[in-house]
């Protein structure tokens, strides 16, 4: 077996031994891309979101030494018209390009790329007549106009972004974006490959604002197109796996959906639900990945208006972004925009593209994002807040009154430079913080429809927990028992009908002149 043909379909039949959720419509729709002006595509996607099980997949699928029809009977594809046309129909080349970068020195990884390639097509094709110092675009064209007796090459290409990430030398970079162009933007290059599929992390790199490869068809998680559930587990998946091993869907919801991926909603990641499943629990599995480095690397620019907007992700809310100037580079960051937008490449937010707004997306992420703040220098404000936080849970269940005003007054004082505490809303948002480590064990719910109106902060207890519903009613230069009163009137205790235990009301007010809160509590 070759390294980069004839490699075998033992990478997809591992994947099939295991408990594998459907995804072949892929197949079904780089098929319908072949030997078309669509033929190139690229498909970008967070790390653990299926996309290498996806290209071999493709590999086994396409690849005419592959000899294993019994991987895909029971698949959908399986009975789909295109399914005979192209199965096992062509000479599949399959470059992993993470490979290449643990292997080699990153100064030489290019020329190796194209040297290895090279030498394993004349093994493999030996009869093939070539010119002296022929390059790979050269060599492969060569080959499919001598060899009869099969169609145009398909390459896949898995993390092909991985030197642009790991390189931080543009002059080595460069070289690698040419490379591909000569492969794929030469003009041999319609009559030598019948498609070209990629996977990576981020999309193209731009150059101003073109692509390097702008023949490519990007798919995305910003843009998906029809490849929006092709990657990541649906809601009906999700639940299916968890009825099988008899697990808690509301868990797995809260710790792994939040995703918006194009129109799909409802996505979840998943490495970390098949982990959860195998180990019969569910908690955070991003360590592996970095992810605690990767959010602190990048909250930490300090570019005008994201500190505000992490804060205010932190806390549950959405953010606006504008995604259109990001360049597709983790090295070429110029601003709050980009930062967030690089955020949601790399999984870390989930994107709306109706409204533009991102958010932290389920719990183990912002489990992560927690993490990074605690630890960061310049974050000290706020992650005393969330490790003072679950004492002031505490205090608010307990009825506590005096010691909840005299906490939050403390968050108040020291987040004055954080954030313009002047209105009701800003310091609805300033509580989120304070409550931040209930999340544990409520959703925190704020501006929460009622029956009158809309209560500010609103606790409700997840599935399974035997706490109170708590409503936090929020006024700026009126009084607690305005606060409390409101509650009252606009009867927000009648929205929790269907929760059968105690519910807490808080009243808090903020006065400007004395720059302190007055709490009242009370239980119904």
């Amino acid at each position: 077996m070759g390294r980069f043909l004839k490699i075998g379909n033992d990478g997809f039949r591992d994947a099939r031994n295991g408990e594998y959720v459907d995804k072949s419509k892929l197949i079904e729709i780089v098929n319908a891309t072949l030997n078309t002006e669509r033929k190139f595509t690229c498909v970008s996607r967070a790390r653990r979101f299926g996309k290498s099980v996806g290209a071999r997949m493709l590999y086994a699928y396409y690849d005419l030494w592959c000899a294993d029809r019994s991987l895909f009977t029971d698949l959908t594809i399986y009975s789909s018209p295109s399914f005979p046309r192209f199965f096992q129909r062509y000479p599949v080349i399959y470059l992993d390009m993470t490979d290449f970068v643990t292997r080699y020195d990153p100064n030489s990884v290019v020329e190796h790329i194209e040297s290895d390639l090279i030498e394993e097509l004349k093994e493999i094709f030996p009869e093939t007549q070539l010119r002296e110092n022929s390059n790979l675009a050269e060599v492969l064209h060569a080959i499919v106009s001598q060899q009869p007796y099969f169609e145009k090459f398909i390459m896949i290409i898995d993390e092909w972004d991985a030197i642009l990430r790991e390189c931080k030398n543009s002059e080595v970079t460069d070289q690698y974006v040419r490379l591909l162009r000569g492969l794929f933007k030469s003009s041999n290059a319609m009559s030598t490959f019948a498609g070209v599929y990629m996977t990576g992390i981020l999309p193209i790199k731009k150059y101003d604002t073109q692509s390097a490869l702008n023949n490519f068809h990007e798919y995305s998680v910003i843009q998906p197109g029809p490849m929006a559930d092709c990657f990541g587990f649906t809601l009906q998946e999700v639940n299916e796996l968890c009825a099988s091993h008899q697990m808690d869907y509301a868990s797995f919801e809260e710790w792994y959906d939040g995703y918006q991926i194009g129109g799909t909603k409802g996505m979840f990641n998943p490495t970390s639900v098949m982990t959860a499943l195998y180990n019969q629990y569910c908690d955070t599995y991003w360590s592996n990945t970095g992810a605690y480095d990767t959010v602190s690397a990048y909250i930490r620019m300090y570019f005008d208006g994201l500190k505000d907007d992490v804060i205010r992700l932190l806390v549950g809310e959405s953010c606006h972004v504008d995604t259109a100037s990001f360049q597709n580079d983790l090295h070429v960051v110029r601003s709050k925009d980009d930062v967030l937008t690089l955020l949601i490449h790399l999984g870390y937010l989930s994107y709306d593209r109706d409204s533009q707004t991102c958010k932290i997306p389920n719990r183990e992420v912002a489990t992560e994002f927690k993490n990074a703040i605690v630890s960061e220098t310049g974050w000290e404000v706020i992650a005393n807040a969330i490790k003072q936080s679950e004492q002031l849970l505490s205090d608010t269940l307990t009825g506590k009154a005096e010691n909840v005003a005299n906490a939050v007054d403390i968050i108040h004082s020291d987040n004055t430079s954080v954030l313009q505490y002047n209105d009701e809303n800003s310091l609805s948002c300033v509580l989120m913080i304070a409550y931040y480590m209930a999340r544990k064990d409520f959703t925190m719910i704020r501006e929460f429809p009622t029956g009158k109106g809309f209560a500010d902060i609103v606790l409700l207890p997840r599935p399974n927990r035997d706490l109170p519903a708590v409503v936090l009613e929020l006024k700026y230069d009126h009084s607690a028992d305005t606060a409390i009163n409101q509650i009252h009137e606009k009867r927000y205790g009648g929205v929790l009908k269907d929760h059968a235990g105690a519910v807490v009301l808080v009243g808090i007010n903020y006065d400007k002149k004395t720059k302190q809160h007055q709490c009242i509590i009370e239980h119904i």
